[in-house]
């Protein structure tokens, strides 16, 4: 069924720019600059604007669970924070942080509503009386002042006969022909602000009762998964000392059983090749020594065989003379 059949094609853009200026304002990245924006207009003497008084209204709706009986306002958290944590745990799959009121683990549900409704509710719900009185008060003054019952009225904008006339469509469900009552003197908007005032009041004690709890029970929390941190840090710690201690010990049974030609190629260990290399180039240099004594012995007996050779030559068999070689004969000489 389509509601919108009979708005003109003038009525029909204003009724889409207004539904989308409405919708939008219930983001709540927007929701301080509207209630500034409200208190500002609030103290000028013109009218609210249309759009801007429709807005408030609807984001006050929006948020408005505080407001209502406990057993709901209850319901309506509980269900808003699930949405968030599902939210949160999905950001926590995707390694990413987790937004406000997102993480199952941490947000605190009573504290979060008790300064949900200290900043955020109380806060646009005065705004919200403040905007309607400013709105109401003149009709009802209006109203009295001509003595009749009066037909509903915009304050923002005037109504034409033709929709005074639609004023008086007959109610379905009321007996034989009688209109509705348009009248705004039934409207007891001044108990409007007492009524959401105590209601408030009262789920925010509620609230504020469930605090120390909540507080005693996160700061157990928090303390346990302190200890399991520790537990688990020791535990590593062991672990990593262990794996360490490990390698040495191993490299110490392979030197053992199976000694490392490069590194240790006679003891069982670094310090038994160590005194065995030693061992070794000590017996060379020995080795070498003794072939160096050996070879001076062997030069000394081959001078002592020359020696003894000469001086046998000597006094065995007579030395060649060298005189008739060395010495020059002269004729005068001879005779």
């Amino acid at each position: 069924m389509n509601i919108l059949i009979n708005l003109s094609k003038d009525d029909w853009r204003e009724f889409r720019t207004l539904v989308i200026e409405m919708v939008m304002a219930t983001d709540m990245s927007c929701h301080f600059q509207q209630i500034k924006a409200m208190k500002t207009a609030l103290q000028q003497p013109e009218a609210i604007e249309k759009p801007k008084a429709l807005s408030l209204m609807l984001h006050t709706a929006d948020i408005s669970h505080p407001a209502k009986a406990w057993d709901l306002h209850h319901r309506w958290t509980m269900s808003l924070l699930e949405e968030f944590f599902r939210q949160g745990d999905r950001e926590a799959e995707l390694g990413l942080p987790f937004s406000p009121l997102c993480d199952r683990k941490s947000t605190m549900v009573a504290q979060s509503q008790v300064g949900f409704i200290d900043f955020i509710v109380e806060p646009t719900f005065t705004v919200l009386t403040d905007m309607t009185e400013k709105i109401v008060s003149p009709l009802i003054d209006e109203t009295s002042q001509t003595g009749g019952t009066g037909q509903r009225r915009s304050s923002l904008n005037s109504i034409s006969s033709t929709e005074a006339k639609r004023s008086g469509v007959k109610s379905a469900g009321s007996e034989g022909n009688a209109p509705i009552n348009n009248s705004v003197i039934p409207v007891d908007y001044k108990s409007f602000k007492a009524t959401w005032t105590e209601v408030v009041h009262v789920n925010r004690e509620r609230w504020r009762a469930k605090v120390p709890k909540e507080e005693k029970a996160k700061k157990e929390a928090e303390e346990k998964a302190r200890l399991a941190a520790e537990e688990k840090q020791k535990e590593m710690e062991a672990k990593q000392q262990a794996e360490e201690g490990a390698p040495g010990k191993a490299q110490s049974q392979v030197n053992g059983t199976h000694p490392n030609k490069s590194d240790n190629p006679r003891g069982k260990n670094s310090k038994a090749g160590k005194s065995s290399g030693e061992k070794q180039q000590n017996g060379d240099l020995k080795d070498g020594k003794n072939k160096a004594d050996k070879k001076d012995q062997s030069n000394v007996g081959n001078d002592s065989k020359k020696t003894d050779g000469t001086k046998k030559r000597s006094h065995g068999s007579p030395a060649p003379s060298t005189g008739s070689t060395s010495r020059l004969t002269l004729p005068g000489d001879y005779g």
